[in-house]
């Protein structure tokens, strides 16, 4: 099998590597003051090129995923003072460079949740140049940051949800756009959609049947049920919108019928949240969060919400959702053969 992801990535490599390509963008003033043990570590504008392409065609990140690593990228070429303008040669960080890239991210006073994906993008560049052959460079595992804290998401009450929901057709404005704010948030309680998923969807996907076909991230395709209230307050919407949205167009649009945006999205709930006093983090994806919370907190399947959510991995589903210690206790004492 390894054998086999080395061929694709060479093929990868052979279809992708370019000669020109921008330089990495910094400075070398991070730099400065630090005496590199060994030959300079510098990262080959060719190589580069084939790894942001590989992340996007062969791996299907979305557009802001492989910027995120590009960035991450450019800031380590930016500390070594490396602007790959005309290196043909990629070298290999050592130890010690290593170790003081991650102090001066911490004196930078950068979380440490984002150091921690500056690594592993780092890690990804390297692996990638090793496993295709494009560059010397040996084992790399041990490139690894501290370990971030494993953060519970905050998520949103039950009542505070409803109220949110009930308070958006007390507000100014047409009642079209208040039938669209509805349905919007419904999708992201009522079927724990990420904002992303629920503003691409097009009017072609509606009406909603039992099941509604989703691509969510790396374009990763699952279908989720869809409620009748979330199925009613679409068809609501979509019977009071003025404007034509044609089959191909954006399901949600703006008062002026361009695509609502995500900035748009992250008002409303700011204004429902101001006008409710309700915390801080309720945001529009501490929704989802309250999706599959309260699923939980009512006896659901954690590998069912697992899929709805659209988690490659159960733990990443075990972070979002906060099992209470009450909940804990009445699953074992329900189903453990010995608490009987």
């Amino acid at each position: 099998m390894r054998s086999e992801q080395i061929q694709l990535h060479t093929r990868s490599v052979q279809r992708f590597v370019s000669a020109a390509c921008r330089p990495c963008r910094g400075s070398a003033d991070r730099s400065a003051g630090h005496e590199w043990g060994g030959e300079r570590p510098v990262i080959a504008a060719s190589h580069r090129k084939a790894w942001l392409n590989w992340l996007s065609i062969e791996k299907r990140y979305g557009e802001n995923t492989v910027s995120a690593y590009e960035a991450d990228l450019d800031d380590f070429c930016a500390f070594v003072g490396d602007r790959g303008g005309t290196a043909t040669k990629t070298n290999a960080v050592d130890r010690p460079e290593f170790r003081a890239w991650l102090a001066d991210m911490a004196t930078r006073g950068l979380a440490r949740t984002t150091i921690a994906r500056r690594v592993s993008s780092l890690r990804s560049f390297y692996r990638f140049c090793g496993q295709t052959g494009i560059a010397d460079i040996e084992d790399m595992s041990w490139l690894k940051a501290p370990r971030p804290p494993r953060a519970v998401p905050k998520s949103v009450s039950r009542d505070d949800a409803l109220a949110m929901l009930n308070a958006i057709f007390g507000r100014r404005g047409p009642d079209w756009s208040k039938k669209r704010d509805f349905s919007l948030l419904m999708l992201l309680y009522g079927v724990g959609l990420r904002i992303s998923e629920a503003l691409s969807l097009r009017q072609s996907d509606a009406p909603f049947a039992d099941w509604l076909r989703i691509t969510g991230k790396g374009g990763k395709i699952r279908e989720v049920p869809v409620l009748p209230a979330v199925t009613q307050a679409v068809e609501d919407y979509l019977a009071a919108c003025p404007f034509d949205l044609g089959h191909d167009g954006a399901l949600f649009v703006s008062n002026r019928g361009k695509p609502f945006g995500p900035r748009a999205a992250q008002r409303l709930v700011e204004g429902l949240r101001h006008e409710l006093s309700l915390p801080t983090h309720v945001t529009p994806h501490a929704l989802r969060h309250a999706f599959a919370t309260h699923l939980l907190g009512n006896g659901g399947d954690l590998r069912a919400i697992q899929e709805l959510l659209g988690h490659a991995s159960l733990s990443t589903t075990q972070r979002y959702t906060s099992i209470d210690e009450a909940h804990l206790k009445h699953v074992h004492a329900q189903t453990h053969p010995r608490a009987r």
